[in-house]
Formats: C-alpha cells, sequence, structure tokens
C-alpha cells in the first residue's frame, strides 16, 4: 500500500507550458492507457474512448481548438489569452489524448455511471502518469468538452466529448501538493 499511497498523493495537474522537450515514447502511452482500460464499468460498457494526438498532428488539433473557439464565443465571452492557451497548450505538449465517452445504444447504463467510468479511466490515467513520472492536466473547456470535439474525434451524436488530457515530462522538480484534512469532507454514522 505505500507504493500506491505515494503515487495518489504524489498526482498532481502539471500543465503543458510546464512540460520539457523530452518525448514520450509511444509504448509508454500504450502502457498509460492499458492501465485506463482497467478502470471500473457498470454494465461492462467500457465507454471511455481515446484519440491521441502526437508529432504535427498537435498542430492540426491546435488550429482545429483555435477555430472552434472563435465559433463558440462571441464578444462578450472570448478571451485571446483563451485561445493563446489552447494551441500553447496544444503545441506544447508531446502527447495530447482527447477523451470521450461512447454512449451505449440501449442506454441501459445511466449517464451518470458512463460519465464516472470515464473519470475512473482518466485518473487511472493520470495516476499511471505519475508512477512514470510524467505531468498530466485534464483539460475540460469550452472546446474540449464540445459536439465539435466530439465530431472531429470521430464520435456519434449521442457521445461526448469530454475534455483533453495533456502529456508530458515536467521541467522542473515535481511540485509540492497540499489537501485539508479528510476529517473536514467525512461525517460517520455507526449507529
Amino acid at each position: 500500500m505505500s507504493t500506491l499511497n505515494q503515487v495518489i498523493r504524489d498526482r498532481r495537474t502539471i500543465k503543458p507550458k510546464h512540460y520539457s522537450d523530452r518525448p514520450v515514447e509511444d509504448s509508454v502511452v500504450e502502457e498509460l492507457l492499458e492501465n485506463a482500460n482497467w478502470a471500473p464499468t457498470h454494465g461492462m460498457t467500457e465507454p471511455w474512448r481515446f484519440v491521441v494526438y502526437t508529432g504535427t498532428a498537435r498542430e492540426k488539433l491546435a488550429d482545429f481548438m483555435v477555430k472552434t473557439y472563435r465559433e463558440l464565443t462571441d464578444e462578450t465571452t472570448f478571451k485571446p489569452s483563451k485561445l493563446e492557451g489552447m494551441r500553447v497548450s496544444a503545441t506544447c505538449a508531446p502527447v495530447v489524448i482527447a477523451i470521450g465517452m461512447k454512449r451505449q445504444s440501449s442506454g441501459k447504463i445511466s449517464l451518470v455511471d458512463e460519465l464516472l467510468a470515464v473519470g475512473c479511466a482518466v485518473q487511472n490515467l493520470h495516476l499511471s502518469a505519475t508512477a512514470r513520472g510524467l505531468g498530466g492536466f485534464w483539460s475540460t473547456n469550452v472546446v474540449a468538452t464540445s459536439d465539435a470535439m466530439r465530431d472531429y474525434i470521430g464520435l456519434e451524436s449521442d457521445d461526448k466529448a469530454l475534455g483533453l488530457f495533456y502529456l508530458g515530462y515536467p521541467k522542473g522538480a515535481w511540485p509540492e501538493g497540499d489537501r485539508a484534512s479528510v476529517a473536514e469532507k467525512t461525517k460517520w454514522h455507526r449507529e
């Protein structure tokens, strides 16, 4: 348990601007995705879907994101810094993984169950990245969760785009973390 405890407690959100130029091997990405694939899934629907972008595909993704952000925002919601951040994130991260949810056609399993299963898969992915010394960042911005992104990554109308997971080796030291006591967030009932 001590190794598992350490990995869980060391997991951090590390954004792409803090990644080094060190490449992430395909075999490492495949290992992380295999671990994600072992997430719990109600009814064995395995709703998670992953689309991996590396190399120049990241630039095409960045172009799509910039174009889509302009389409999804108006003068009251458009932020130039947000637009630039999308481009920088997609091109600074050696690996970008689009996260999708494939909806079960019968709808027997609830949408909440399917969404939570994908969340568990991403947690497995993030913890596995941490164990490998990789930084990760799950972005769920307006473009990353849009119907346009859903279509871009090849999902169908009942499916969902659930964000982008950025992956890379940190430039510097691993960030420290902090949490309030779990006792402040827990109630016990014994009788």
